[in-house]
């Protein structure tokens, strides 16, 4: 038997791949388009920080003067706010510089970084503010209720115009979606803070400030959360969200001439660019090129992958040392398949019910 070994990562939007014998054919097609270019995005960004810092700087004053812990809460989250966007516009910069040297992705995860960092950031904020806030809910201090409701009507406009500036950016971005969360939170902070000045103003009910804060703090922490949580999936290589890789599995396996897939990763390079490897058998006599095709094409049309390497085979044409291949009679015999090594990093997928 002829051997063949394909690995082959391209689009099956590419050219058809150069044969080769005893050999390996290259190529790289990725389909990575955005709504906006990242210049862009950086524009819309820079808007929203520039209103941010402007306000953020009136706010703290006025905080000072009306002794709103609501009103500072909200200028520390407005400042995690401009750090955010910075972050995320530096996050931007690097992400763009092309794959060289020993990053050969490229620094592309530098906006998964960045996220990550907004989202601790914003964990940590919401651990002090809620410790304030507990303490003025039990002895609370005088607050110039007119003062925190105009400051927070003001605050409301200028998040609203920010968050609309950053909903223009590529939000399919968690760099960018990091930076839109920081930006939302903070405009219910602000919905609540003005609620709270209403309430000292009418009715003198000092700790509906200190309550407020807690709102803030809510909404900070599930924010946090989602960008931790979000970012760590990235960084410890998960599927995508959406994609089940024992589905995916299946899937190819039930492929024409497909005997078996193993070797099976799915992961994302960075927010919005998944990528897969796998390894597959294919049967006796089967058209391996042909077979690595139609899976692009599945990959592509399905899932919305298009940075795949797949390393297509003969079943039992790379046997061990002494193996002879013996071909089963159906496609649940494992008997068909020989190992492919002692570890096979996940589970194996065949035609036919079989476990994970």
């Amino acid at each position: 038997m002829t051997e063949h070994a394909h690995a082959d990562t391209t689009s099956s939007t590419g050219p058809p791949p150069t044969a080769h014998g005893h050999g390996h054919g290259h190529g790289h097609g990725h389909s990575h388009s955005h709504a906006l270019s990242p210049d862009a995005d950086r524009r819309w960004l820079r808007a929203a920080l520039v209103l941010i810092t402007a306000f953020m700087a009136v706010e703290v004053v006025i905080g000072f003067l009306a002794r709103s812990l609501a009103l500072i809460s909200d200028a520390a989250h407005m400042l995690t706010d401009a750090a955010s966007i910075v972050l995320a516009l530096v996050a931007m910069r690097l992400a763009a510089r092309p794959a060289r040297g020993g990053y050969t992705y490229g620094l592309k995860r530098a906006e998964i970084l960045s996220a990550q960092a907004n989202g601790i950031t914003l964990l940590v904020l919401s651990l002090w503010l809620g410790y304030e806030a507990i303490a003025r809910l039990l002895a609370p201090p005088e607050v110039t209720g007119g003062l925190v409701l105009i400051t927070a009507l003001a605050g409301v406009v200028v998040n609203i115009v920010a968050a609309w500036c950053i909903s223009r950016a590529n939000r399919s971005s968690l760099n960018v979606e990091g930076a839109y969360q920081h930006i939302l939170t903070d405009l219910f902070g602000f919905i609540a803070t003005a609620v709270a000045g209403a309430v000292v103003m009418v009715t003198g009910f000092a700790r509906a400030d200190a309550i407020a804060s807690l709102v803030v703090v809510v909404l900070m922490l599930r924010a946090g959360i989602g960008l931790v949580r979000e970012s760590g999936r990235i960084f410890m290589e998960a599927a995508p969200n959406g994609v089940d890789p024992d589905a995916l599995g299946d899937h190819l396996v039930e492929a024409d001439q497909v005997v078996e897939v193993h070797d099976l990763h799915i992961w994302e390079i960075t927010s919005g660019e998944p990528a897969l490897s796998a390894h597959i058998l294919v049967a006796p006599g089967g058209d391996c090129h042909a077979v690595r095709r139609n899976l692009h094409e599945l990959l592509r049309l399905k899932y919305g992958i298009t940075h795949a390497t797949l390393q297509v085979d003969h079943v039992g044409e790379q046997p061990l040392p002494g193996e002879v291949l013996h071909i089963a009679a159906g496609p649940d015999d494992t008997a068909l398949v020989p190992p492919h090594c002692e570890d096979t990093h996940g589970p194996v997928h065949r035609p036919g019910p079989h476990d994970h």
